[in-house]
């Protein structure tokens, strides 16, 4: 029972850790993007063309979302095996570019601060801790096979165990994400 609990204290701790990179990152992104707006400028026009233009219908946007944000998710799994520092940088590169994103909507005034705040919430309150359950996973998968017991198969075969069940939740929790995205998001916010 104590082995659980010490489990999960782990990985709400990294939960935790990596929202609150997240929102700092987002910060800093933010701030950036009112002192550098010809920078900011650049940063969006590069992720749009990244995104390229919007999908025929909900059903695709819904399938890019979901597409790319567990793509995202595996990622973090997948990073956390170099020294557990991958998730971390992950984290902090989309917390950036959030808040460089939202600075340069509030910058040009076509949407109010609700609107925007409503752009990113509904979505947000579930898709951001998905992607940080992802990432605490693969850190945890790397200190199993550092500081886990048994040989060193052992240790990634129950790293990779608990870290694919983890990923599991995230991925379900990213389909929810994806789906308020698509069809609740737009309408409480206004923006099209």
């Amino acid at each position: 029972m104590e082995e659980v609990n010490k489990s999960e204290m782990g990985l709400w701790k990294f939960v935790v850790g990596l929202l609150f990179t997240f929102l700092a990152a987002s910060f800093v992104g933010y701030t950036y993007s009112l002192h550098n707006p010809s920078n900011t400028l650049e940063i969006v026009r590069k992720l749009a063309e990244r995104i390229g233009s919007p999908p025929s219908s909900d059903f695709h946007t819904f399938l890019r979302i979901f597409t790319n944000n567990t793509m995202v998710a595996v990622l973090s799994v997948i990073s956390g095996l170099l020294f557990g520092i991958g998730p971390w940088l992950i984290m902090a590169f989309n917390g950036f570019i959030a808040g460089v994103v939202v600075g340069f909507v509030m910058e040009t005034g076509k949407y109010s601060f609700t609107q925007t705040l409503l752009g990113l919430v509904p979505h947000g309150v579930v898709e951001i801790p998905a992607l940080a359950i992802a990432g605490a996973a693969g850190i945890l998968w790397y200190k199993e096979i550092v500081k886990g017991e048994g040989n060193g198969a052992e240790r990634f075969k129950r790293g990779m165990k608990k870290a694919l069940t983890m990923l599991a939740l995230s991925v379900l929790l990213l389909l929810i994400a994806a789906l308020i995205e698509t069809y609740i998001t737009p309408k409480v916010s206004g923006i099209h």
